[in-house]
């Protein structure tokens, strides 16, 4: 009786000993692994928005907007062989009503056109009439990361007194990308870039 004890303890403290030893085993791994991802930061961030009355003659309501943008290597590597890339900012201003859904004032978006040409060595970015060259994919990236004094809504759309709601974000336009690049986005996040979207209320009372 008391040999058939001791085998079933001797049982159990291997077990226990097999699952302490997995258990750091993995513990350690990790520890590795996980600060190696911990330090990856593609994607695209919003650092701050606001909204205000335009200061210029035509009067609306203008955004600002501060982004930070990190490609992965897949699109950079993608951009440098000829592929366009298209970032579209997107703009929701709504009014809470309590008693029904948030009544949607308005609806702005605006697209970012970027390339890169290997004649010239030059990277492009158009957005509506306006084209722009840069030497360098950060200086490209830097000229749609700030959106200073962007026009978003006419000055009746929003009314003194009342609460509204904006909600901001950027991201990368996947349905405009090559066919066989589009099925990469829906299965590799290295193709697929957005913010999250950032809300805030505002009011103006003058």
């Amino acid at each position: 009786m008391r040999l058939i004890q001791l085998n079933t303890i001797k049982k159990r403290l291997s077990f226990y000993s097999f699952f302490f030893g997995f258990w750091v085993y993995g513990s350690l791994i990790l520890f590795w692994v996980v600060p190696a991802f911990a330090n990856t930061v593609d994607g695209i961030e919003i650092l701050d928005a606001n909204i205000k009355q335009s200061d210029t003659l035509e009067a609306g309501w203008v955004l600002n907007a501060n982004f930070s943008i990190d490609l992965t290597q897949r699109l950079e590597e993608a951009v440098d062989r000829g592929v366009v890339l298209y970032f579209i900012t997107e703009v929701d201003i709504t009014r809470p009503r309590w008693y029904w859904f948030d009544e949607k004032i308005i609806g702005f978006s605006q697209t970012y056109r970027l390339s890169y040409h290997a004649l010239t060595r030059q990277y492009r970015v158009s957005t509506g009439v306006l084209n722009q060259r840069f030497d360098s994919l950060e200086d490209a990236l830097m000229s749609f990361q700030r959106l200073h004094q962007i026009l978003i809504a006419k000055k009746e759309q929003i009314k003194l007194g009342q609460i509204y709601q904006l909600a901001i974000r950027m991201r990368l336009d996947t349905n405009q990308l090559p066919k066989p690049f589009q099925v990469n986005a829906m299965t590799s996040k290295e193709w697929s870039l957005n913010s999250d979207w950032r809300r805030f209320n505002f009011s103006f009372n003058n």
